[in-house]
């Protein structure tokens, strides 16, 4: 075990965090190092290495840190059976079901998360049709699906279960906002590029910024996941957008290089968004603009359509 353990700066280096985060982490929700070897500091383990990662993981996707917690404490193997005390996270009940976690989200979203662990596709579609016809395309992004594919996330995050889940759920998203966009159909050329960061694979928030875009009468063009910068490049060579957004989900998806590519070619797009929580915002080149949420991808997207369509001066 002694060989296997790591000093706190070498999991930092690891992990891509601070010390002073591992320590934050130690003393706040007790992932701290768990190897003790005499006359000298205590080491984390492999197992100490499973949930902090976990933790990180979770955290950057926007989940409570003591949420997250609770979750990294219960990743798989973290220790052997019945080495201690079974913690029962949020979102597990007695007798063995399951639910998916939601926090403060409204009651549709409950009602959404039950129909998804049911894998009821009929309730789920017509559950996000109703939300869309009421509220629109992007309140229902935020206070309905965004919460069940975060709930959702975590739950695969830690149990490393509700695959199933979640492939039906985002089909079912997928379909939905496809019917947004075959229903508000814009007239004109399509003058935004939406893509997936090369390897990113993550392109539901693309496919719901689409179905946003239509809904206020934007053209525009969804390339969809794992674009390389090459046939990125291409498109915007072929099509000249006035806006490409670019998204990212995860850290080793955010090459700024993509970003710069699309900057520095001969056909250089008015204006480049670096969408998503992957992108770090003081690594982003400059000219580059990072919406945080997305209300604010869609309203700089439309402010440059409309920018377009506004006659010359003079």
């Amino acid at each position: 075990m002694a060989d296997e353990a790591l000093s706190a700066g070498a999991v930092a280096r690891r992990l891509g965090v601070a010390v002073t985060t591992l320590r934050t982490w130690h003393q706040r929700y007790g992932l701290g190092p768990s190897a003790h070897v005499p006359g000298r500091h205590r080491r984390y383990t492999p197992a100490d290495l499973v949930r902090l990662e976990t933790m990180r993981r979770l955290t950057a996707n926007g989940v409570a840190p003591a949420e997250a917690a609770r979750w990294a404490c219960q990743a798989p193997g973290t220790g052997p059976a019945g080495s201690g005390p079974r913690i029962r996270g949020p979102g597990v009940r007695d007798g063995g079901g399951a639910t998916v976690p939601v926090g403060r989200a409204r009651p549709a979203a409950r009602g959404l998360a039950r129909a998804a662990m049911r894998l009821d596709s009929i309730a789920i579609t017509e559950a996000i049709s109703r939300a869309i016809r009421a509220d629109g395309v992007v309140v229902t992004w935020d206070t309905l699906l965004r919460p069940v594919l975060v709930g959702l996330g975590e739950r695969h995050a830690a149990t490393s279960s509700l695959i199933a889940v979640e492939h039906l759920v985002s089909r079912c998203v997928s379909e939905a906002f496809a019917a947004v966009a075959r229903t508000h159909a814009a007239v004109g050329p399509p003058r935004i590029l939406l893509s997936c960061a090369d390897e990113e694979q993550h392109s539901l928030p693309l496919e719901a910024l689409g179905a946003a875009l239509a809904e206020a009468g934007v053209a525009y063009r969804l390339l969809g996941a794992r674009v390389p910068v090459r046939a990125l490049l291409e498109a915007v060579a072929r099509t000249g957008p006035a806006a490409v957004v670019l998204w990212s989900h995860t850290r080793s998806t955010a090459d700024p290089m993509q970003l710069t590519a699309l900057l520095t070619g001969p056909h250089r797009p008015l204006l480049v968004l670096a969408a998503g929580p992957g992108w770090q915002a003081d690594s982003l080149p400059a000219g580059v603009l990072r919406p945080v949420d997305l209300a604010e991808a869609l309203s700089l997207a439309v402010a440059v359509r409309e920018s377009q369509d506004q006659p010359a001066a003079g």
